[in-house]
């Protein structure tokens, strides 16, 4: 299991958690996402990603993206380490790093993942790195603006819409 306890202060600001993380955090989830991406099982596309997630416990979870011969079938680096988190009981999250090998540009979740993310929360931190060890910080919020989320759901609803033309 990739549970690995990440020690970080949270800062109390007004009656709500921060969730700035130190450098020396941010390094190692970094790191972690990078050492995830060397599981990558990508035969097909031999694009390489990994992902670290550090839940608002301490603990990250880690994964890689998955391929399989039927295509739609394969699973994301970020979906597959926050599908891990889920499974051993975490639902709320500080920040995910997400790593490959581009270094032209800073690696960025594909829609299926930004709207996976976004399920458990908008404002938690998404940092996009390089190779070596640059990164772009964002938050969910900032990936997919005007999104649908939970709240939608509860939102009520009118079933019975008549048009007079």
């Amino acid at each position: 299991m990739d549970k690995n306890n990440l020690s970080e202060n949270l800062m109390h600001i007004q009656g709500q958690v921060s969730r700035q993380l130190s450098k020396e955090t941010v390094k190692k989830l970094i790191h972690q996402s990078h050492e995830a991406k060397k599981q990558a099982y990508c035969p097909y596309s031999n694009f390489r990603v990994g992902a670290a997630l550090l839940t608002f416990d301490n603990f990250v979870f880690t994964g890689c993206n998955v391929e399989n011969a039927c295509y739609n079938l394969g699973i994301c680096a970020e979906r597959n380490a926050i599908s891990k988190a889920i499974s051993e009981g975490s639902r709320t999250f500080k920040a995910i790093a997400i790593a490959s090998d581009l270094n032209d540009e800073f690696i960025s979740p594909c829609g299926g993942c930004r709207q996976f993310m976004r399920e458990f929360g908008l404002n938690w931190d998404v940092y996009l790195s390089k190779p070596d060890g640059s990164y772009v910080k964002m938050t969910v919020e900032e990936l997919l603006p005007v999104s649908f989320g939970p709240e939608e759901v509860s939102i009520k609803k009118v079933f019975d819409i008549s048009i007079d033309y």
